[in-house]
């Protein structure tokens, strides 16, 4: 079962920009689908790879503007407004948190273990517009 229904993807696919997608998925196979880029990310601790991570694909693929530069919308270590954890990143639209960025390393395979960690993001935003995706 689709989690969208056929109308609604058609008409959404008919409003893209087929050149800048394929554009913007080159840059995203030149750069993670390569084997030694590959291989060096699973060979990275999460810290390492971390905000290298965003700028290549938030930054660089997605089309973020990353903090320092003016008016940006995507962060690093956003610190929970209620508590004192942080997230790896987040995206920031109109001053409103509209996702947090969580990362975790190639060896993550039980998400149950961070269930808590994620979901206590939402919980910790005053907004509560934060969205989720477990892929």
């Amino acid at each position: 079962m689709s989690i969208f229904q056929s109308s609604v993807v058609t008409k959404q696919l008919k409003t893209q920009n087929k050149l800048k997608i394929a554009t913007q998925w080159d840059v995203y196979k030149n750069h993670f689908l390569n084997p030694v880029i590959q291989e060096n990310i699973r060979n990275s601790k999460e810290e390492q790879y971390q905000g290298g991570f965003l700028i290549d694909l938030f930054v660089n693929v997605l089309g973020y503007t990353k903090n320092p530069t003016p008016n940006f919308n995507i962060t690093t270590e956003y610190k929970n407004v209620k508590d004192s954890k942080k997230a790896d990143g987040a995206i920031i639209i109109d001053n409103i948190v509209k996702a947090v960025i969580e990362l975790k390393g190639t060896n993550t395979i039980d998400l149950n273990k961070i269930e808590g960690q994620a979901f206590g993001y939402k919980n910790n935003q005053p907004e509560y517009l934060c969205n989720y995706f477990k892929l």
